[in-house]
């Protein structure tokens, strides 16, 4: 028994994935009164539902006061905090989850550092989920099948966030309700269309906003400007592919570049090695292994 809490359960996903959308684990926990994490920052995304009780959660220097129904959301690199009530300290469900699509499927939900808390939920729903997810591991079908079956439930309950009534801290016009969803329009757009030529002048266009406030609205919402953040899946995906036997002038085209020098200076600003020697770094680990 974890001694900060009355009851405390977590299931691991063995399974690990590369994928748009996964669970890294979830769990269930009945803290003790005051029992406090933080401050401190994770690399993965992480929900937390309250499913009785209360606490508080502090996020970019803003504290919230969460209860029955209510979704609290720490973000990767963001300093957090929380803590369970003196009287009525919380009973809450959380899981963990990263991939790709994290991000903007958390933006369709409304959630962002500066907005983590969605409120309204049907508890009994959610619990239910949050049991689908706990009974994913382990089973006896191999683990990257339990991942699929996982990430399933993880959508479900994603589902069912958004349905949820949200309470509005900070305060969120219909108008930026509008932005976070133009936003995940176009972080679809460039997941999707990273390999051809973008401009993000015409992105702005397509989601009907002038470059200049797209751009300022989109790193509120993703912390990088769109030419980052294309950059960004570029890199990620020229990894991925540095790791197979394609030469540099296919990797460099699959990812955007016609030209292969220019692809490599940039590779190499990105992650501090060239394409080749980051490539030799993966083969020796592989072969140390």
């Amino acid at each position: 028994m974890n001694p900060d809490h009355h009851y405390f359960s977590v299931t691991i996903n063995p399974h690990t994935s590369t994928g748009e959308l996964s669970v890294l684990f979830s769990g269930e926990g009945r803290p003790v009164p005051l029992h406090k994490m933080g401050p401190a920052v994770h690399d993965y995304y992480l929900i937390h539902t309250v499913l009785s009780g209360k606490g508080t959660f502090t996020q970019l220097d803003q504290t919230y006061t969460c209860t029955t129904g209510d979704s609290f959301i720490i973000f990767p690199g963001e300093l957090f905090s929380y803590e369970a009530d003196a009287h009525e300290p919380w009973h809450y469900v959380w899981v963990a989850l990263t991939g790709r699509s994290a991000l903007p499927t958390l933006s369709v939900l409304g959630a962002s550092p500066a907005n983590p808390i969605i409120s309204g939920s049907n508890t009994k729903k959610i619990r239910h989920l949050y049991r689908r997810l706990f009974s994913c591991f382990p089973q006896t079908a191999p683990p990257a099948v339990e991942d699929m079956e996982s990430a399933g439930w993880l959508r479900l309950l994603l589902h069912e966030l958004a349905n949820a009534e949200r309470n509005p801290w900070p305060a969120q016009s219909a108008h930026e309700s509008a932005g976070h969803r133009q936003v995940g329009q176009a972080i679809r757009y460039l997941e999707l269309q990273f390999t051809q030529s973008v401009s993000i002048e015409q992105l702005a266009r397509t989601v009907g906003y002038h470059r200049t406030h797209f751009c300022k609205m989109f790193k509120q919402v993703t912390g990088y400007s769109p030419m980052q953040y294309l950059l960004k899946i570029r890199m990620e995906r020229a990894e991925q592919l540095l790791a197979t036997s394609m030469t540099i002038d296919q990797v460099a085209a699959s990812v955007g570049y016609n030209d292969a020098l220019y692809f490599s200076k940039l590779f190499h600003k990105w992650s501090g090695s060239a394409p080749t020697v980051f490539r030799k770094s993966i083969q020796q680990a592989s072969t140390s292994d």
